[in-house]
Order: C-alpha cells, then sequence, then structure tokens
C-alpha cells in the first residue's frame, strides 16, 4: 500500500515550503511543468530508501471566508482516515491559535501516528517558546525550520518509523486502476465492462468512495480491475471533494500494474489529470489515457490528431502513451481500453535479450555518438537490461559522467523506435565499464 503523509494546520505556518522542501530538495523527482507547480499538492519525495507521496492540505482550502474554518476541519478528518502519517504544522512565533486547538482535538481521537511540528524555529531563543505546544497532548513536539531545512532529517527519521511495510503480491493477475478527476465517467465505464450497475452512478461529483478490487473474467480477458469508487463521502466543503478524490487516486495508483487515466473530452486534460501522470510516470507504472465523453465534442477530420497533439504536449516528455477516445454512455471503443491496457501491461513487462538490444543499438550509437565534452569522448561498450518493474537499461561506457540529459533522451526514444514501449515509462542509465 501506498504510505501516505499529510501536512495539515491552518494558513500561513509554513505548509507548502516544507512540502516543497520534502518533494524537491531530497532526490525527489519532481517535474516543473508550467501550469503544474501552481496546482501541484501532492509528489513523490524519498527518505533514506523510503518513497512516499506527499500531500500538502493547504492548497486544498476553499477560499471562500463564511466556510474557511469548516474546510481546514474537514480537510484534517480526510487526512485521519486516509494518510498513512499526519505532520500537524504549527508555527512558534503566533504561539497556540484557537484553530490549533481544534485541530489538535480532533488528531487526539485518532489513532494514526500524529508528529507536531513547530515551523519556525530559527533560534535557540525560539525553542524555549517551543515548549508551549506540548500542552497539545500530541507528544512529542519536532522543532524545524521549513525555510532552512534544519530539524526536518530528524523528523523524517522519526516519519518512517511508522510506515507500513511493503507486502510481497499474493495475486499474479494484471492489475488496472481507473482513475481520474470526479464525474469523469469512471464508474460508467466499470458498469458498462462488466454489464451490470455495480456502483452508484450520479451526475454528482464525489459520490464514489472506497477502491473496490473486481475480478474480470470475460471475452478472454482475465484481469483484476482497481475501481475507486463505492460509496458517497459526505463532504460538507466542495472544495475538498477534490482532495478525497486525490487521496483515493494514490492509494489506487500504486497498487496496479497500469493506471487508466480518464479525462473528459469536454474539458480537456486539467492539472489534476497532469499531476496524476507523472505521478503514475514516477511510480513506474503502465499508462493509458482515455478520453471520455467523445460523443459531446464537435468533430471534423483533423480533431482526434488535434486533440492528441494538445494532450502530448502537456504530458511531455513521457509522451509514448496510447490515447483513446472513448463515449461510455454510447458503448464506443469501451472494450478497446481493455485491449490496449493488456497491451501496455505486456509492454511494462518486456524483456529484451542482450545480445539482440546489443545489434540494434550499437550500431546507432556509432552513427550518432555523444557530443565530445572538453575533447574528451564518450565510449558506450554494451547495454544490457535490468530486471525492474517496468524497462530499465544500462549503458556500459568510459565516461558516464559526461553523458548529458539530452542523450539520455535520444536513447530512450531510439529504444522506444526499435522495441514496443508504448504507455510504460523506460529508464536509461550510463554507467562506468
Amino acid at each position: 500500500m501506498s504510505n501516505i503523509v499529510a501536512i495539515v494546520g491552518r494558513p500561513n505556518v509554513g505548509k507548502s515550503t516544507l512540502y516543497n522542501r520534502l518533494t524537491e530538495t531530497r532526490k525527489a523527482i519532481v517535474d516543473d511543468f508550467s501550469g503544474v507547480t501552481r496546482d501541484r499538492h501532492y509528489g513523490v519525495a524519498e527518505w533514506t530508501d523510503r518513497t512516499f507521496t506527499v500531500i500538502d492540505t493547504g492548497g486544498y482550502v476553499a477560499r471562500s471566508e463564511d466556510v474557511f474554518e469548516a474546510a481546514i476541519r474537514e480537510q484534517v478528518v480526510i487526512a485521519i482516515e486516509e494518510a498513512t502519517v499526519i505532520i500537524f504544522m504549527v508555527d512558534v512565533t503566533t504561539g497556540i491559535t484557537d484553530l490549533d486547538d481544534e485541530i489538535a482535538a480532533l488528531l487526539r481521537k485518532s489513532s494514526k501516528p500524529v508528529f507536531v511540528v513547530v515551523n519556525k524555529v530559527d533560534n535557540t531563543m525560539l525553542q524555549s517558546d517551543a515548549t508551549i505546544f506540548y500542552s497539545l497532548g500530541l507528544g512529542e513536539i519536532f522543532n524545524i525550520s521549513s525555510m532552512t531545512g534544519s530539524g526536518t532529517g530528524e523528523l523524517l527519521d522519526e516519519v518512517i518509523k511508522h510506515f507500513d511495510d511493503e507486502l510481497p503480491e499474493e495475486n499474479s493477475l494484471p492489475r488496472y486502476a481507473i482513475v481520474g478527476r470526479p464525474n469523469v465517467g469512471k464508474s460508467s465505464i466499470i458498469n458498462a465492462l462488466l454489464g451490470q450497475q455495480r456502483n452508484i452512478v450520479t451526475p454528482i461529483a464525489g459520490t464514489t468512495r472506497d477502491s473496490i478490487h473486481i475480478r474480470y473474467n470475460q471475452y478472454g480477458h482475465d484481469f483484476m480491475l482497481i475501481d475507486t469508487a463505492g460509496l458517497r463521502k459526505k463532504t460538507k466543503v466542495k472544495e475538498n471533494i477534490e482532495f478525497y478524490s486525490v487521496m483515493r487516486t494514490i492509494k489506487a495508483l500504486e497498487e496496479a500494474d497500469v493506471v487508466i487515466l480518464m479525462v473528459d473530452a469536454v474539458e480537456g486534460l486539467e492539472a489534476q489529470d497532469i499531476n496524476i501522470f507523472h505521478l503514475a510516470e514516477k511510480n513506474k507504472k503502465g499508462i493509458v489515457i482515455v478520453v471520455n465523453k467523445w460523443d459531446l465534442i464537435e468533430k471534423n477530420s483533423k480533431t482526434v490528431k488535434v486533440f492528441e497533439e494538445q494532450i502530448k504536449q502537456k504530458i511531455a516528455p513521457f509522451t509514448d502513451v496510447p490515447i483513446i477516445f472513448t463515449s461510455v454512455t454510447e458503448k464506443q471503443r469501451v472494450l478497446k481500453v481493455i485491449d490496449v491496457a493488456n497491451k501496455v501491461y505486456e509492454n511494462r513487462a518486456r524483456k529484451i535479450s542482450t545480445s539482440k538490444l546489443n545489434d540494434v543499438m550499437l550500431p546507432i550509437i556509432e552513427n550518432f555518438p555523444p557530443p565530445s565534452i572538453k575533447g574528451k569522448y564518450v565510449k558506450i561498450k554494451y547495454a544490457t537490461q535490468i530486471n525492474g518493474v517496468s524497462p530499465m537499461f544500462a549503458f556500459f561506457c568510459n565516461l558516464p559522467q559526461y553523458v548529458k540529459e539530452p542523450y539520455y533522451r535520444f536513447i530512450e526514444n531510439k529504444l522506444r523506435e526499435n522495441f514496443d514501449f508504448s504507455g510504460a515509462p523506460v529508464q536509461v542509465w550510463f554507467r562506468q565499464k
């Protein structure tokens, strides 16, 4: 299961600064695509040998003043339900406020591990001021400065002790998760596939709740569907529906082999879809993009091509991903989604023999070697595939440190041109021979 660390607390205590530090300065790979950062509230972080998802709840708070505090309280309740570990952030410069007290009261009732993190402790004078937060009754406090990063290492050392162990897989069937923003038709496609109404489908966003595993065994297909659907989550504040669905999506995504990302044809690919896409990519999942409600779009001979190009621009640089246009209500191309997911599952597991890999790649490398740097030439001797959940290749050479990012992309593209890895993230490494 996925380990999710949720950062909760009232506004302006430094939640986003800590979030940025955890997801960007530890070896976490976080992409800076324009239009994504502004909206991104969740990312991948790494500490020692553990990878986990960090969620900054601050971004989800309703903007309207009347529901402001209600929204924060509700986020804490959702975080208690869904997160593995909760970081409760407070500010040493303001002390304990009424809202801090309310949040602490909710957290005291939960059985989840809670870390009280006192931010802005930038000098020893403030350390004594921080002791007041022991009165919240949540145990040990951690003094940090999220601006400078002091104290975050000690905090993370303790946080990862509370993570769930990664359990070995007991079911060998392929696992496909259907994910996407609320109300894009996730439940409808599952009902169409199963030929029965097993989910509550209403036009109200946020109808679904628990992720459910369903075995699909018909038309020659046999796999597990991970459905982030189920019962209704009663959320009073509509902005928190997105927060709730993101929590659910991350859990489903981590359990899956292939992620079927559903997009609304009318609204197009939005920031949250791009976040989910990159999170799936970072987690080395196979990916299929399904553009649903295609029947609502006025079309001409170029519509599909233009739409595909727009999607590929937004998800770049990993654009070798199948895109299917469906209308679940009209039962158009629903079974094609499964055919393509099966193909992506095979591509992700594809193994290329060392001899075939070298026969294909070495002549290409000879014709287009890495550019020389300071008169030094990189000589690539041979390549081999490394065992991994998704395709990984090691190229052995004399000077791996001189191989720059554009050449990595070039090699990845050539691998994709010659072997079918559509929908599967490919990793390329250059190693010392």
